[in-house]
């Protein structure tokens, strides 16, 4: 039963309110002055306040003012006998939702009531939501390369610098750019993400600028980019690493203008937006093979942060994966499952080519296949069960000679992709899955390598 509370100094407001709340199934509250009603909001916790404006002590507004204070989100309707245009534009900006003259109305008091407690729920609703969303973004571990994260995360996060966050795919970088964006100033505002990655080099500029009617082949209508939906908020270019010239160029002059067009039009727009960009790529090394500006770089590099590796927080693993199986129980509404000792000590030998994606992928896996209530050694893919030590099944480059370091890491990935897709039967999209790579990506390498050439 939802509770609404009557603040009102007339008991016979109070008498008639009270009928017609508890007719309608709600359970009713009174308050004769905002003192009282301030206090009972406190310890009740009602759904909906209707609030007098004309009261002895502190008048409505004041009582409406210090609500808000505590609890910003609660839904009040205002009421007076002696209601103004400047007074009901007064209460809307503290924050009531609506505002009614007396003599009340019956239907329309009760249209008021329907529609705040609707507004109520909305928000209700938005706040688990949210919270539900921070939970499934949180940093898990405790090992000490996340803690000095976390804390230059602590740090940096309150700034408006841009950001630049380095590490192998798979790491959690969009974690690290969400937790910045849910610490800083901006927090309330939107939190917008682009993978450079995945989209085509002729679409990314109206992706990122928008574009205006008939722009191109297709553009309908006007359509705002990434630029103009995050304008006061975060976005977070993931897989900068992948950008044209061309649209590098364009980025590091919205970034030092503050300012662009969009695709066929030459109306200037103007932004506030905090841009965190992301990539596994070495872009010292991209910048010297002149695949990267480097003035965008020193641009961008203002905060830099690296993720580490999964295999260099290895203390960390159990703990992920139990965060992992609760989370995929709950989302397959299964009962918790839990893994063995010998199960845990396996993942942490192991050395997660694909870091935690390769990790939260695993755990899915297991959580669906597994009919069992506890996950056993035996029932890790072999992959991770042949694994001795700390060393898992190593590739080694035997006794062919490389001259540069260029050269041995191609013949290592070579070599790594080859025996992940002999250990998925040659699945691309389990392979893909497994190793933390865009599909895509894996098609490129493996014809890159001509490994589908010398498949068995």
């Amino acid at each position: 039963m939802e509770t609404i509370l009557v603040v009102d100094d007339e008991e016979s407001i109070r008498l008639s309110l009270e009928g017609i709340l508890l007719d309608e199934g709600f359970r009713a509250l009174f308050a004769s002055n905002g003192e009282d009603a301030i206090r009972m909001v406190q310890e009740e916790d009602p759904d909906l306040i209707l609030l007098d404006i004309w009261m002895p002590g502190i008048d409505g507004m004041e009582t409406l003012a210090r609500i808000k204070e505590s609890r910003p989100n609660q839904p009040v309707i205002m009421m007076s006998g002696h209601g103004t245009i400047e007074t009901a534009v007064k209460a809307t900006r503290l924050g009531a939702y609506d505002f009614i003259e007396k003599p009340l109305s019956l239907e329309k008091i009760l249209l008021s009531i329907q529609n705040a407690m609707k507004v109520g729920h909305l928000m209700a609703e938005n706040q688990a939501l949210k919270a539900k969303i921070n939970k499934e973004h949180e940093m898990i571990g405790e090992s000490r390369p996340i803690m000095q994260l976390k804390k230059q995360i602590d740090i940096a996060a309150p700034s408006n610098g841009w950001v630049l966050i380095t590490g192998e795919n798979g790491t959690g970088k969009e974690l690290v750019a969400r937790a910045i964006h849910h610490q800083s100033t901006r927090s309330k505002q939107t939190f917008v993400e682009v993978n450079c990655a995945a989209i085509p080099e002729e679409l990314i500029e109206s992706e990122l600028f928008g574009h205006e009617k008939g722009a191109f082949t297709g553009a309908t209508t006007a359509r705002k980019g990434k630029f103009d939906q995050a304008n006061n908020g975060t976005l977070f270019l993931d897989e900068i690493g992948d950008m044209s010239l061309k649209t590098q160029a364009k980025i590091l002059r919205i970034l030092q203008e503050r300012k662009f067009e969009r695709v066929g039009g030459n109306r200037t727009i103007e932004v506030d937006v905090r841009v965190i960009a992301a990539t596994n790529k070495n872009l010292e090394s991209e910048i010297r093979e002149g695949s990267f500006r480097e003035d965008l770089y020193f641009r961008l590099n203002v905060l830099p942060f690296h993720v580490p590796p999964l295999r260099e927080r290895k203390e960390d693993i159990q703990r992920l994966a139990s965060h992992f199986l609760n989370y995929f129980c709950s989302q397959e509404s299964r009962d918790i499952k839990s893994m063995s000792a010998n199960a845990l000590q396996a993942l942490a030998q192991y050395n997660w080519p694909g870091n935690i994606r390769e990790l939260k992928n695993l755990i899915e896996r297991m959580v669906i296949m597994t009919p069992e209530q506890l996950i056993e050694y035996d029932h890790l893919p072999a992959s991770i069960r042949n694994v001795t030590g700390n060393n898992h099944a190593e590739i080694s480059l035997g006794d062919i000679s490389v001259t540069s370091y260029r050269d041995a890491k191609e013949l290592f990935e070579k070599q790594f992709l080859r025996q992940k897709l002999e250990e998925n039967s040659w699945n691309i999209s389990r392979t893909a899955e497994e190793i933390g790579l865009e599909r895509s990506n894996l098609h490129r390498k493996i014809k890159a390598y001509g490994l589908e050439a010398n498949r068995n």
